[in-house]
């Protein structure tokens, strides 16, 4: 296989879908020049590819490329548009939340919305809070938007040529560690379909849930973990909505055990969403109380010490698993 970044992959997908239909098409800030002519970004190369056409470079006003899709998807066209980063989402969230996300609902069910919102996510780079704000509950609360996470390059791309051929709104989430991180990708097309979690791990005595970056900081602490003999079982969820609920409450029925794992925010995170799943039709298979280990109830630093406080490591998950085994 290809050893990928999780931005290549993403620029592998878009290449492959924009030649495959001529109705797919790119905007944002910078998506054809400046910050974005790197190889490891998502669109390093595609506006000489495709042209200014297919490749729009946007003003900086995310109201703007959020309107933009919509009216285009409603056209008839395929938009993948990207919004930078994760808190800029609340400036395009009227457009997306208010009209792409009910548009056919709306229609009921006779037309079709399709368009992509490419969102960068994540913390660890001291970028500050108004620029590493991870905001996927927010997104996955709203009825009518799919949410997509994936943690590794080979899922990123499958997921988002899904996500692009999908007749509804998809909030596409990058978290920025992942592109600098390559990974075995397949050089074939091929489809992962939306809303259905992986096993990353096999293991019997405790459930790790995750998505996104998280996934890399269950695996390493899965590897200590099975030093004292426990072997963690690792669901990367890859899909917020629709939910894989029952490849969840199976795991949780095989462990016994869980522990929900996000970088973002504890209060109203969607760890608290897989919880109450989880009681709610999986509280007989529990032997001890859930946990959540994420990030705490503040803004994200920009001093380097105190970010890394901020994001959960391997050893919080550790003392998690150790509390309820």
């Amino acid at each position: 296989m290809q050893k990928l970044g999780l931005g290549q992959a993403v620029n592998q997908a878009l290449r492959e879908e924009m030649h495959r239909d001529p109705n797919v098409f790119i905007a944002g800030e910078g998506v054809g020049v400046g910050i974005h002519d790197n190889p490891v970004f998502p669109t390093f190369g595609l506006l000489e590819a495709f042209g200014p056409e297919r490749v729009k470079d946007t003003p900086v006003s995310e109201a703007a490329i959020a309107g933009l899709a919509v009216g285009a998807a409603e056209a008839g066209l395929r938009p993948v548009i990207e919004i930078m980063f994760n808190p800029f989402f609340t400036l395009a969230s009227d457009m997306i939340v208010n009209h792409a996300a009910k548009l056919r609902y709306l229609s009921g069910g006779k037309s079709s919305f399709p368009l992509v919102v490419r969102i960068k996510s994540g913390a660890g780079f001291g970028a500050g809070c108004q620029h590493s704000h991870n905001l996927e509950a927010w997104a996955a609360h709203c009825p009518g938007l799919k949410v997509v996470m994936p943690a590794t390059s080979a899922d990123a791309k499958g997921l988002l040529k899904s996500a692009i051929r999908d007749d509804n709104p998809v909030i596409f989430i990058e978290h920025m560690g992942l592109y600098f991180a390559e990974m075995p990708v397949p050089e074939d097309d091929y489809l992962i379909p939306l809303g259905k979690a992986e096993i990353k791990r096999p293991g019997k005595d405790l459930t790790v849930v995750t998505w996104s970056g998280m996934l890399g900081v269950a695996m390493k602490a899965a590897e200590k973990l099975s030093q004292e003999n426990i072997e963690t079982e690792i669901v990367d969820l890859r899909t917020l909505t629709p939910l894989d609920k029952d490849t969840i409450l199976a795991s949780v029925k095989k462990t016994g055990r869980l522990i929900v794992l996000h970088e973002a925010t504890r209060t109203g995170g969607f760890g608290g969403e897989i919880a109450a799943v989880v009681m709610e039709q999986g509280f007989k298979y529990l032997k001890a109380p859930l946990r959540r280990v994420t990030g705490p109830d503040i803004p994200v630093p920009a001093s380097p010490p105190l970010e890394k406080f901020f994001i959960p490591d391997e050893d919080n998950l550790i003392q998690a698993a150790r509390e309820i085994l």
